[in-house]
């Protein structure tokens, strides 16, 4: 090979080398940038036709003048803005948390659902989880911005006739406002849904079979049925119309059939505030009025969901065991235990009935070999004593705490990356063991 040619490859390979170099520094940048881009870069060609010129003037063994390559166009700088996920608003994460417990598992008594809704909602970044929202926990929440605090009891539950500073929850509101946060509690609709708080409770114990205490029913709207006689097609028209002038917030169903003897035979479902104005628009007809019978319909159980839990243990346990496996689970150094009438610690417990919080009128007349809940009042304690029972008292809130983090990972799972779901550090329950 002539001295000049191999000068000229040397510089040609020298060029594609760079060339690569910077093509895939280039490539990296872009990667970093975005890694869920779609964009490929291509290798330039610029480095495989350099190399075939270059082989080219070897083998011919002739010089030609040395000519500067193309440049190579910039890299495409992409946007990390462009690939996070969309924001999430309050709406949207309030779907969310009533798909893990819908609010009509809740108590009639209850107060659930979202209690405090800013008037300028923004999007939701961080998510709050509490047992109680205490003023320490409002001080956390507004440390971290936080746009939407999940209390598992509600702040505000009785019914307020004004927000003013001397009450320290109706400051919590107001505070919560003025920071444009929203506050949702669930309450008993978590401890009423399979794989709620009563749930975790009994699984303190060991693996068993498992049962509801007091079953929750469905919430169906239409709980009436009427069933009447009219005479003709006519009549049953000009009837149905005035049935569904008295029931404008749910869809009217009925079905008729004509009998052998003529006229037709009429059933209607309504609501228990459609009953009513019903009952008088059929009694203006006649046929009707005379044929009308009322059927209360009831609501179908709901396997799994509903208050309180009662367990029959794989392989019993003493009260002993029973007091340890309570503490490891809940995460306490003491318990309170009262041990029913001629039991003893090393007594057997096959049978066990849970209820967190307070318990007293879930556990009430339930033959079980242990109740366990977070208080009942002397008196309570002192009727399952003398029926045999043995009671464990972890103090209320104790009893639901530990849910939260079990909570979080339902629901962090179920929103996007952009929502970040804490549990709070300075929620704890007012009495400790001194």
């Amino acid at each position: 090979m002539y001295p000049g040619c191999r000068s000229l490859s040397l510089t040609f390979l020298s060029l594609t080398h760079r060339r690569l170099c910077t093509w895939r520094s280039l490539t990296s940048k872009a990667a970093l940038c975005s890694s869920a881009s779609t964009v490929s870069p291509q290798p330039p060609t610029l480095s495989c036709a350099l190399y075939s010129h270059c082989r080219l003037f070897t083998s011919q063994r002739a010089s030609a003048p040395r000519r500067s390559p193309p440049r190579l166009p910039p890299a495409r700088r992409l946007s990390h803005s462009a690939h996070l996920p969309d924001p999430m608003e309050l709406k949207e994460v309030l779907q969310v948390l009533e798909q893990l417990a819908p609010l009509s598992l809740a108590e009639s008594w209850d107060n659930v659902g979202l209690l405090v809704e800013p008037s300028e909602s923004r999007p939701v970044k961080t998510v709050l989880l509490t047992n109680d929202l205490t003023g320490a926990v409002m001080d956390e929440a507004e440390a971290m911005s936080c746009d939407l605090v999940v209390s598992y009891h509600p702040p505000l539950f009785r019914p307020i006739k004004r927000l003013v500073q001397r009450d320290w929850k109706q400051k919590i509101a107001i505070r919560a406002l003025e920071a444009r946060m929203a506050i949702f509690s669930p309450h008993t609709s978590w401890d009423s849904v399979k794989g709620g708080v009563n749930d975790w409770l009994v699984g303190g114990l060991g693996s068993g079979q498992v049962s509801v205490l007091s079953q929750a029913l469905g919430g169906a709207s239409q709980i009436h049925k009427l069933e009447f006689t009219v005479t003709s097609a006519e009549e049953l028209n000009d009837v149905m119309k005035e049935l569904k002038t008295c029931d404008r917030e749910s869809t009217l169903q009925y079905s008729a059939h004509r009998p052998d003897n003529g006229g037709f035979h009429v059933s209607v479902t309504c609501s228990d505030s459609a009953l009513p104005p019903s009952v008088q628009a059929l009694l203006r007809h006649n046929a009707a009025s005379l044929s009308l019978s009322i059927l209360k319909l009831e609501k179908p159980p709901l396997p799994g969901h509903g208050q309180g839990r009662l367990i029959v243990l794989d392989q019993p346990v003493t009260v002993a065991t029973a007091v340890q496996n309570m503490k490891s689970h809940l995460g306490l150094s003491h318990l309170r235990l009262a041990l029913g009438s001629g039991q003893t610690a090393e007594s057997s417990v096959r049978t066990a009935a849970v209820c967190a919080g307070s318990g007293a009128s879930v556990l009430s007349g339930v033959k079980a070999d242990l109740y366990i809940t977070g208080e009942m009042s002397h008196h309570e304690v002192l009727d399952a004593v003398a029926q045999g029972t043995n009671v464990i008292l972890s103090d209320h809130s104790n009893s639901e705490r530990g849910f939260l983090a079990v909570f979080r990972e339902k629901l962090a799972v179920r929103l996007p990356d952009s929502v970040t779901v804490v549990v709070s550090k300075a929620d704890r329950d007012p009495l400790e063991v001194v």
